[in-house]
């Protein structure tokens, strides 16, 4: 590779602008320039205040609802384009619409694959991303997709607290594979919480498949919503026997009344990245940065160096 490569350029939506602020401090430039107008009724229109001619940019911004989120991101991957960048990447640190994976009744549509399509149609070249909700969605693009663990944050911290009895578990069917991954790595028990949603955000029943009396129970999951299974697994836990309940969760969404279920939950913690803005503060959330990974990653895509010892799992 030559050495006189061009340096990549970072630039962030409105979104993840604290976050950019550290990817780029740990990839050890600045921020790029970017200018956005608003229109009065709303509509926004993103500018380059620099040149990107012929340069790789990465363009950081998580896609959460509401739709201007997603929308800001191919505004600026648009303009990227009619700027003659030469590889732009979208950095997703949290990839939205992705629970609509799959068409789980007649008459829905598959969100997430719309999402993928949409970004390549506005000139993405190159996807990094972070625990995405289904691994299966890496296959609705036709660009590369890097798809990064939280475990590499995570599985630290979890070390760091020494607990007995350790016991991993996951909320529901659907995140065992991910427990089980973790309790490889942790060489610790599982349990798998079984529920059954009454409509979505809603859980009709949960049952407890596994034994945790007197142990340390992490709950694992990529996101946490409404916090609903989250705390209502915690409780049900400590009320099996459990001497303590944790919970680590990817992307920090905390809709609706999430706050309050979190606070008046038998959680001890909660452990999130700062893939999306919290918003508000809690005694019990627990943040730990994702800016080197993807700041790591970042490099190694610039300079066409292996990205695989970034992934623990």
């Amino acid at each position: 590779m030559p050495n006189n490569i061009t340096e990549a350029k970072i630039f962030t939506c409105s979104q993840s602008q604290d976050l950019a602020q550290e990817i780029a401090a740990a990839y050890g430039v600045d921020l790029g320039n970017v200018i956005t107008s608003t229109y009065s009724d709303g509509e926004f229109q993103p500018s380059y205040e620099e040149s990107i001619r012929g340069t790789r940019i990465f363009i950081i911004g998580s896609t959460h609802p509401g739709p201007e989120n997603l929308m800001e991101m191919l505004l600026m991957i648009d303009a990227a384009k009619r700027a003659s960048a030469r590889h732009i990447t979208a950095v997703m640190p949290y990839f939205g619409w992705a629970r609509q994976d799959r068409k789980d009744k007649p008459r829905v549509p598959i969100a997430a694959k719309l999402v993928a399509k949409m970004l390549e149609a506005a000139g993405a070249t190159r996807i990094i991303t972070m625990d995405l909700h289904a691994d299966q969605i890496q296959g609705f693009f036709e660009k590369p997709v890097d798809h990064l663990f939280a475990s590499t944050i995570f599985l630290p911290y979890l070390r760091s607290l020494n607990l007995d009895n350790l016991t991993i578990a996951s909320p529901d069917m659907g995140g065992s594979k991910r427990a089980y991954a973790y309790s490889k790595a942790l060489k610790s028990d599982v349990v798998i919480c079984y529920k059954q949603r009454a409509k979505a955000n809603v859980i009709s029943h949960m049952e407890l498949i596994g034994d945790v009396t007197g142990k340390n129970v992490v709950l694992v999951d990529d996101m946490v919503d409404t916090a609903g299974t989250l705390t209502k697994a915690a409780d049900l836990m400590m009320e099996r026997g459990a001497k303590s309940v944790r919970a680590i969760c990817t992307h920090p969404i905390l809709s609706g009344s999430a706050y309050e279920k979190l606070e008046n939950s038998k959680l001890e913690e909660l452990i999130v990245t700062n893939s999306i803005p919290l918003k508000q503060k809690s005694e019990k959330l627990r943040v730990l940065s994702c800016a080197d990974l993807f700041a790591g990653v970042m490099q190694n895509v610039h300079h066409n160096k292996s990205i695989s010892n970034k992934f623990v799992m």
